[in-house]
């Protein structure tokens, strides 16, 4: 009963999370909704007994991507783009939004008994081993790619206000 309360908040925290980050105007905050969003799916995580997926998640989303946000915010002249940041198209975007969740959610509904039958348990061991032994060069990519990245925002922004 009680796994049950704190799904209903974790889930409330993230649906929370998610509504701050589209509906709020500055940035800054839009990014640390963001984190506590990914923050309560991590606990959704760890109530399903999926610690590593919960650790991922922390680490990745939850630290990576949300410091990537922050030094784009902070690399960029985002406080010369305060009054285009509006437009007409909010409704399009509205109804777009509404349809994908439709889709997903009658996806999810109709694949509930595929999925039901499929459910495999993986340890952290066979996950670590797959990681590190067939998916090492993709992942190590991933880590360069990201990395030349943020390097070129730098460099970008740097020779723009050398000018």
């Amino acid at each position: 009963m009680i796994e049950l309360i704190v799904l209903i908040m974790l889930a409330t925290l993230c649906l929370g999370g998610a509504l701050g980050v589209v509906a709020s105007r500055n940035v800054a905050y839009a990014t640390i909704c963001l984190l506590v969003a990914l923050l309560a799916v991590a606990g959704i995580y760890v109530i399903l007994l999926s610690e590593f997926l919960a650790l991922v998640q922390v680490l990745i989303y939850g630290g990576a991507v949300t410091i990537v946000l922050l030094f784009a915010l902070m690399l960029t002249r985002a406080h010369e783009l305060e009054g285009r940041q509006d437009n007409r198209q909010r409704p399009v975007a509205a109804c777009a939004s509404l349809l994908v969740f439709g889709a997903i959610a009658f996806s999810a509904y109709a694949n509930e008994q595929a999925m039901a039958e499929e459910r495999v348990r993986t340890t952290l061991k066979t996950l670590g081993t797959e990681l590190f032994s067939s998916w090492l060069i993709p992942f190590e990519m991933a880590g360069l790619i990201l990395l030349i990245v943020l390097l070129g925002v730098v460099i970008i922004t740097h020779r723009e206000e050398l000018r």
